[in-house]
């Protein structure tokens, strides 16, 4: 196992995760070194009721590790999640969405951990400079003026280097704007869209995310692209008022008989979809046979909490 030495900074990062979690954090470090940092070098998982990261790549263990513990943090501390209850009914091309859409989930919730790491001094000049070259290792530069099938990759991998680098993006402009001048500009359509405020809230994440979906889909369309439909196919955790909780679901959700099926039943989905943002929520049970109207009519003077509870669907309360 490698010897690594946490500073300070991160050591205090990791005793208010473990307040926050049931169990303990462990750590399994590999011992590759390669020399830039990237988003699967590291990952989570859950054993025996404690939270093991799993730090492969050690080129910078102090911002890999504080940046899984900040994702543990929002975890733990109400920020919505995201899950995948829908099928295309073709694996391949659901997998494909799902990496999609949660790189673009992740990037919404970089928006709260670079910032904190950067006013941690954990974005150092060095991790800056590993950062660039983790994305020359992820993305090719663009043929001159051409599209190719390469153009979601670099949209999300550029997206998340403008809010990685954030105030000090001049320092890589220029090399992006060389290598990437396509897809560097669609990023920074995007990422206009998710800076408008901050994100510092479980409901701020969740109105930045639905923002993100769209956004990243708009862009695509101007480059006459397949779009993804995240806001339909990936289900995001809500976060209510205490108000909204007493409201009849009518009121803030419609459901959708749609044409993607539901995962468990492989039957065309039955999603509650926000009435405002038109982001899918939950995904409904099968009504039962010839008893559907009386289902839904039930259903739809049921309060928020009372379905949310029923259903076992988690949500936060703002």
């Amino acid at each position: 196992m490698s010897d690594i030495k946490l500073n300070s900074e991160v050591k205090e990062l990791l005793d208010e995760v473990n307040e926050k979690i049931s169990g303990e954090v462990t750590f399994d470090y590999g011992t590759e070194k390669s020399g830039y940092v990237r988003y699967d070098q590291s990952y989570q998982s859950w054993q025996n009721g404690d939270l093991i990261i799993h730090v492969k790549d050690i080129t910078a263990p102090n911002y890999t590790v504080s940046h899984e513990l900040r994702h543990a943090l929002l975890d733990a501390t109400g920020y919505p999640m995201i899950s995948f209850n829908l099928t295309s009914g073709h694996q391949d091309f659901d997998e494909q969405l799902m990496i999609v859409t949660t790189t673009l989930y992740d990037t919404v919730t970089h928006l709260n951990i670079y910032n904190w790491q950067k006013s941690h001094g954990l974005l150092t000049n060095e991790v800056q400079t590993e950062y660039l070259k983790g994305v020359q290792q992820t993305i090719k530069p663009e043929e001159k003026g051409k599209m190719d099938g390469m153009m979601h990759l670099r949209l999300l991998t550029l997206l998340d280097a403008l809010v990685f680098y954030g105030n000090d993006f001049d320092k890589v402009a220029d090399q992006f704007q060389l290598d990437y001048p396509i897809s560097l500009q669609g990023a920074q359509k995007v990422y206009q869209e998710l800076i408008q405020k901050p994100v510092d809230s479980p409901f701020a994440l969740r109105r930045t995310v639905v923002k993100a979906f769209e956004a990243f889909d708009a862009q695509l369309e101007r480059w006459n692209l397949p779009t993804v439909g995240g806001k339909e196919f990936v289900t995001l955790g809500s976060v209510f008022s205490n108000r909204q909780l007493r409201l009849e679901v009518r009121q803030l959700f419609q459901i959708s008989h749609s044409e993607i099926q539901d995962k468990a039943t492989k039957q065309r989905a039955y999603i509650g979809i926000g009435v405002t943002d038109q982001q899918n929520a939950f995904v409904l049970p099968t009504p039962p046979q010839n008893k559907s109207e009386v289902f839904f009519k039930h259903m739809y003077g049921m309060s928020i909490k009372d379905l949310f509870e029923q259903l076992n669907l988690p949500y936060s309360v703002r």
